[in-house]
């Protein structure tokens, strides 16, 4: 590897912390503008590029912030640590987050952020100790990043590993498209109740009394706590871990059968997850023990329209409160109307699964094929490169 030199980080480009220097941090005259704020769950959610954000500055805010170029690494050094994906946009975000401008002769930003995608473990366990995780950049700039000194070395390794993210991003792209699609339908049937044959319905009150009936949420689904398990004390298996925001990782063994619904319990709330095998809901989510006779993807989907959060009765960790949530009341549709609903939302809910798994392969090559490339056992040659991407 006599091709190959240690740099530090601000040898390869420029870094630098974001800004935001008005206090107190959420006045609300810095926001609703035009320009993007990104967060660290911003970069935590990204899959490699930066598109979305929940935040927007405005001139105010754009004043004692900065923004950044497309093409600039973020790097998350509190809340969610040393977690990276590279801006699509021009964006302004927080000092918790680094950004890293590559030197075009030195380095190319894609190798670097695989690079960080291979130290993360290290950076995160180097980060721990103090009341609040915490990266520091002094930290990160005692790092060696051992590079090619050859940029276009850089380029052609970087160039196999964003094959796979490119295909990845193309199929969220897609699973997006199809997410928007199913929830619409609901919403024009179930919200704007422009279901098949409304005009023929009774409505009482703005409710079509003929096609379904207001009942109490308790008689609508039951939920149950999902299932403690320590992570000692998990068996790599086939199993999906469903916990309050994500799949956390597979198991040997299952505890519900599919289709599983969770949305969180304790920790997060709010987000909905329909998984349509086996699995293991973990205690961080509560789960639909008993759907009641209703179609499992009309609760999906009327679960997603509901705003969970608000039935927070946790202090400190945010926690749902199920007894609230019982005395709420909905009108549920008719069995005949929820067939109706899943005849068309099921096809695009097996789209939505076959790409995930699609993603979910993509992503296991490239880790393969990462640890190997960045340290420089396996040759980023041109024939290399179509193998990778055939695979």
């Amino acid at each position: 590897m006599k091709d190959w030199k240690p740099y530090k980080l601000n040898e390869l480009g420029k870094v630098g912390r974001g800004k935001s220097k008005h206090r107190p941090r959420n006045e609300p005259s810095l926001f609703g503008g035009k320009y993007p704020f990104i967060q660290t769950g911003d970069v935590k959610n990204a899959e490699f590029y930066i598109s979305n954000y929940s935040q927007t500055y405005s001139e105010k805010g754009l004043a004692q912030s900065k923004l950044w170029k497309k093409g600039t690494l973020c790097i998350t050094i509190a809340a969610n640590i040393a977690e990276t994906a590279i801006l699509n946009i021009d964006a302004c975000f927080p000092d918790s987050i680094i950004g890293f401008v590559a030197d075009d002769k030195k380095s190319d930003v894609k190798f670097i952020k695989y690079h960080f995608d291979l130290l993360k473990i290290h950076l995160q366990s180097i980060s721990q100790g103090t009341t609040q995780d915490n990266l520091s950049q002094e930290k990160l700039l005692k790092f060696d990043f051992t590079v090619p000194i050859d940029v276009k070395h850089q380029q052609r390794i970087a160039s196999i590993l964003s094959a796979y993210d490119d295909l990845i991003e193309v199929n969220n792209q897609r699973i997006k498209l199809l997410e928007q699609t199913a929830r619409e339908l609901y919403k024009e049937w179930f919200v704007r109740m422009r279901f098949p044959g409304y005009k023929q319905a009774k409505f009482k009150k703005g409710v079509p009394i003929s096609e379904g009936e207001v009942i109490y949420f308790k008689d609508f689904i039951k939920l149950n706590r999902g299932f403690d398990l320590p992570e000692d004390k998990v068996v790599e298996g086939i199993y999906p871990v469903v916990a309050s925001t994500s799949i956390k990782t597979y198991h040997n063994q299952f505890k519900v059968k599919a289709p599983i619904i969770v949305t969180g319990r304790s920790g997060s709330l709010g987000k909905v997850q329909y998984v349509n095998q086996d699995g293991w809901p973990h205690n961080t989510a509560l789960y639909v023990k008993d759907f009641k006779g209703n179609e499992p993807l009309y609760v999906f989907y009327t679960m997603l329209g509901m705003d969970f959060e608000s039935f927070n009765s946790g202090a400190g960790v945010p926690t749902l409160n199920q007894n609230h949530l019982h005395k709420l009341k909905l009108w549920v549709a008719g069995k005949l109307l929820q067939e109706k609903f899943k005849k068309i939302a099921e096809p695009m809910n097996l789209q939505i699964e076959t790409l995930q798994q699609q993603n979910t392969q993509l992503r296991q090559i490239r880790d393969r094929l990462l640890p190997r490339l960045i340290s420089g056992k396996l040759q980023a040659k041109e024939t290399t490169y179509k193998k990778a991407v055939i695979a």
